[in-house]
């Protein structure tokens, strides 16, 4: 596999990918045996988290693959020359990749949520993919966990021997329990957020016309705005101020480590 382009959004490196190359890439890991990596799955929430955040951001500059999931996030790496990007979500990257999973007999791992929403998540994964491995799940306390805690739950995970761990924990403390254990699981680590609840149906997904004019947060507002208006309407609006302000230097910086991908191939 060639080494990855990316762009620089707000203070984050997003990588320059789609749902086809970065399945090829999670692939390449696979039959390579190179399976202590980790995957975000970023929006505007994520890159504005980090911006004021410089551990977040430490972690978000750590992952093999960050995902633009979010219009706003395709827009600005169009803005820094991908012409042709798409968005790369939670919720279909997780189906797209159970659907090879099943076909290819790739092990899958579930953490996060409750023990209910697994139970009918393992479900509804055998309906829609049949012959899908499904070889653990586990709920975590809604606690943090101490360091001879978590050691065990990897221990727990890599007895499993899973190729793909799906980690459903929400941002940022499931991209900060990646980084923290990426070295301690044999597997690879995709963080996909609400990607559960949306898959079992507790969280109804917009319709394709709102995803594709990037207006999929609206629809979310109005399906449920006490809980999340302060998100939205804050995190895009300093998303679009901070992107304003840094996209002269970010389009330079993008300039600068692009070449040097290339110049290190």
């Amino acid at each position: 596999m060639t080494q990855n382009s990316f762009g620089y959004i707000l203070n984050s490196k997003i990588t320059a990918t789609s749902y086809n190359d970065t399945i090829s890439q999670i692939e390449d890991w696979i039959k390579t045996n190179e399976k202590h990596k980790y995957i975000c799955i970023c929006n505007t929430h994520s890159l504005v988290t980090a911006s004021k955040d410089t551990d977040f951001n430490k972690v978000l500059d750590n992952a093999n693959i960050c995902t633009p999931d979010g219009m706003p996030l395709v827009w600005a790496l169009r803005m820094l020359g991908y012409k042709e990007q798409e968005r790369v979500d939670g919720p279909n990257l997780m189906l797209k990749l159970n659907e090879v999973s099943a076909k290819k007999g790739y092990k899958v791992f579930l953490y996060g949520g409750t023990e209910e929403v697994l139970e009918r998540l393992e479900a509804k994964l055998t309906e829609l993919f049949k012959g899908i491995k499904i070889v653990g799940k586990y709920s975590p306390p809604f606690r943090d966990l101490s360091e001879k805690e978590e050691l065990e739950v990897c221990e727990m995970i890599n007895k499993t021997q899973p190729d793909i761990t799906f980690i459903s924990l929400g941002c940022p403390k499931q991209e900060k329990w990646m980084y923290r254990n990426t070295e301690n699981i044999n597997s690879v680590l995709i963080g996909v957020g609400a990607a559960f609840n949306y898959t079992i149906g507790d969280i109804k997904r917009a319709p394709l016309f709102f995803q594709k004019i990037g207006m999929e947060w609206f629809f979310r507002f109005i399906m449920e705005p006490r809980r999340l208006w302060r998100r939205y309407f804050y995190n895009n609006s300093v998303f679009i101020y901070e992107f304003i302000k840094t996209h002269k230097k970010n389009k330079y910086r993008t300039i600068k480590l692009n070449h040097k991908i290339v110049s290190d191939k």
